[in-house]
């Protein structure tokens, strides 16, 4: 998924960072409240975590805006603040979650996981294509009963594709789902990426799955059994 972080303390960016990249996520990481905005309003994520006490704009202030402008980006508020009153301020003012520091990290991976299926519409960590399935929490690709090994960037981009099962995706999404902002992106790493993950899920078979809409992007189903051109 691609994800925000906004968190001010350099201790815990590391630790979120290095915790979420290795599950595969994409992310992006901003200091302060007035930034963090900016980018949740700029860019389309699928999840922002969101902490509290954060210079210059707090977190309440950045999750208010964000629905006001009528964003709804799902929402995990991060605060030291453990009361009651704290946290259903928080849900009301629009948060899909609470945690509470300190946390652990497997729990915080899991609700982001959480918070993904719901904004996708699906409360299975499995997703279900033809022959294929996908374990989104196991991070695991299974075509006609064989383990496909996939690298993060193309497992990445075929769970993007399944999430929106059906749909075109268009490159500039799938770009911004690949790589963070400080990534360098060349012309053509979209399509590149998408031929190596048609190397692996449909070479070979009599049914290929991923297909290349022209002028829309790239879809993932069934429908079609014609190699793609």
């Amino acid at each position: 998924m691609k994800l925000l972080l906004v968190e001010d303390s350099v201790r815990l960016q590391e630790s979120l960072s290095r915790a979420l990249r290795n599950s595969g996520h994409v992310l992006d990481v901003i200091g302060d409240g007035d930034r963090g905005l900016a980018a949740a309003l700029a860019r389309d994520y699928d999840a922002l975590i969101l902490d509290l006490l954060l210079p210059g704009r707090d977190g309440m202030s950045v999750l208010h805006e964000l629905r006001a402008r009528g964003r709804d980006t799902h929402v995990l508020i991060l605060t030291a603040c453990d009361a009651l009153d704290d946290r259903v301020r928080g849900l009301r003012g629009g948060a899909d979650d609470y945690m509470v520091k300190p946390f652990e990290l497997d729990e915080l991976l899991a609700r982001v996981e959480a918070l993904g299926r719901r904004t996708q519409g699906h409360k299975s960590p499995r997703i279900a294509i033809a022959d294929l399935v996908i374990d989104t929490t196991a991070k695991t690709v299974v075509r006609a009963g064989e383990a496909i090994a996939l690298t993060a960037r193309e497992y990445r981009l075929l769970e993007c594709l399944a999430r929106r099962r059906e749909h075109p995706v268009p490159r500039e999404e799938l770009e911004q789902h690949l790589y963070d902002q400080e990534s360098q992106v060349w012309s053509n790493a979209v399509d590149s990426a998408v031929c190596a993950l048609r190397a692996k899920i449909d070479r070979g078979r009599a049914r290929h799955l991923i297909h290349t809409r022209r002028g829309l992007g790239y879809s993932l189903d069934d429908g079609d059994s014609t190699p793609p051109r």
